[in-house]
């Protein structure tokens, strides 16, 4: 894992450049084995695993792009979501799928009948594209044109071309692929004139995709696991049973349920995924998510509320409460509502860094609380044990909270870094190197486990006051 710096061309638009994540991806392999006192000839294989739901088109003849990599966290296509979220059309979709739903019973039409767009979702940052990139809507016209998700271009430049595909897990995080029905959305993409010959076949996530070609690490290394990053950190957690919980806090903060065989359909605040196919399984994944708490923390960095992460839990601690100082992450956009600032409130002549440090923690906490208050109302299956990953799980003072305002058991694996062992997991899988999931289990090493110390009542007065907060803060 290495960041790629983003780029930000315009106010609200992010993207990656394709050849500076390639020539990393390229280099962190390298230094990966070289520190483990490998040789690649003794690598059975490679597992990829990648951020989901940034893109990029590219010509097929050529493999030239027809521009950077659009991230899942741009905002270019905002006024195409808001047009569209207002639009008659939306609220004809929505009447069918009502009735549909409620003369079939069927869960697949549930989705449609509320659906509403995102600048989250790739979908209508892709119907951007192909409404002011004429290069690519000329490809498309041709059959000329190749869409793919950061796995997708990495393994055509790691085979110099020969493989075009991608796995379930990254295809069902883009919100073009129909998870009922295992397939890229026809509808979604009719509805937003969206050509369906630019999307690649979609493969089992343990599965040999073929090798990278020899001139780029040496020798021929078999790809045996492609998965998007939420999803692999499950399978790293070992989260293999329904009802089992991971809580990711990194970049961004999601929360996964393994729903097992059986697939929800999209409730507000929640969405499905498929977490991983591997041969005859099929393993359901219900997510809840929140853009912003490794950039909040980030940020308060480089103004200098402290010089290292590692402080922000004795700054935290060292005072009662946050003396009714609350932080409102929106950074990024918010699932909800594109317009939600990121702010303090409740600002005194006597609030210090502390303060501050203390807000920005509790707010991670505060959110935690709402997204598995939303699991357990909508998610129709026991909870079981809840895992933690990410950077932001080293800081105990969230996972305290945490742990106190769900009156949840949280574990902490002694590697935080969850989406790369899962990516390692599943490789080792496909090639053979391990057999079956219970070895896997025996692999799995707990640092730290969080139970709850204090009631919920306690934190009561803080987190109304947050709540008042977020109000303000949205349609900024």
């Amino acid at each position: 894992h290495e960041q790629v710096e983003s780029l930000y061309p315009r106010p609200g638009w992010v993207e990656l450049d394709p050849e500076v994540l390639w020539s990393q991806f390229v280099g962190v392999v390298k230094e990966a084995v070289q520190a483990a006192g490998l040789h690649m000839r003794q690598i059975a294989g490679l597992g990829i695993s990648t951020q989901r739901a940034t893109f990029i088109t590219w010509h097929k003849r050529t493999g030239k792009p027809f521009h950077n990599f659009i991230s899942w966290q741009d905002l270019r296509s905002i006024e195409l979501v808001n047009s569209w979220n207002k639009s008659l059309l939306l609220k004809v979709v929505h009447v069918i799928f009502t009735v549909l739903h409620f003369l079939t019973g069927n869960d697949r039409y549930l989705a449609p009948s509320f659906l509403t767009f995102s600048t989250k979702q790739t979908s209508m940052k892709l119907s951007w594209v192909f409404k002011n990139i004429h290069e690519a809507e000329e490809a498309a016209k041709k059959n000329n044109c190749c869409f793919g998700t950061v796995d997708t271009w990495l393994l055509y430049r790691l085979t110099k071309g020969s493989v075009y595909a991608t796995d379930y897990s990254n295809a069902s995080a883009t919100g073009v692929f129909e998870p009922f029905m295992k397939c890229w959305n026809p509808t979604l993409c009719n509805l937003l004139s969206i050509p369906m010959s630019i999307y690649p076949p979609v493969k089992d996530t343990s599965f040999n995709f073929g090798s990278a070609d020899s001139e780029i690490f040496g020798v021929p290394i078999p790809i045996m696991a492609v998965v998007a990053d939420q999803q692999s950190a499950m399978f790293g957690e070992c989260c293999f049973h329904p009802g089992d919980v991971k809580l990711t806090m990194g970049t961004g903060c999601f929360w996964n349920v393994n729903t097992g065989e059986h697939l929800f359909a999209s409730r507000r605040g929640l969405y499905p995924l498929i977490g991983w196919k591997i041969g005859e399984e099929v393993v359901y994944l219900t997510e809840g998510c929140m853009s912003d708490i490794g950039t909040a923390i980030k940020w308060a960095q480089d103004i200098n509320l402290f010089t290292n992460v590692d402080e922000t839990e004795k700054m935290a601690r060292s005072i009662v409460d946050s003396q009714g100082v609350c932080f409102v992450p929106g950074f990024q956009v918010s699932v909800n509502d594109p317009y939600l600032c990121a702010s303090f409130m409740g600002l005194k002549p006597s609030t210090t860094r502390n303060h501050l440090v203390r807000a920005i923690l509790e707010s991670v906490a505060f959110r935690n609380k709402q997204l598995y208050d939303i699991i357990v109302k909508k998610v129709r299956i026991p909870l079981q044990t809840i895992r933690a990953d990410g950077g932001v799980s080293n800081n105990s003072f969230v996972m305290q909270m945490t742990s106190d305002l769900i009156n949840k058991k949280i574990e902490k694996p002694a590697n935080a870094d969850m989406s790369s062992l899962g990516a390692a997991f599943l490789a080792g899988l496909a090639s053979g190197f391990w057999t079956d999931k219970e070895q896997l289990k025996k692999l799995r090493r707990i640092e730290a486990v969080f139970e709850p110390q204090k009631d919920l009542e306690e934190y009561k007065p803080a987190m109304d006051i947050w709540l008042q907060a977020m109000k303000r803060s949205l349609h900024w």
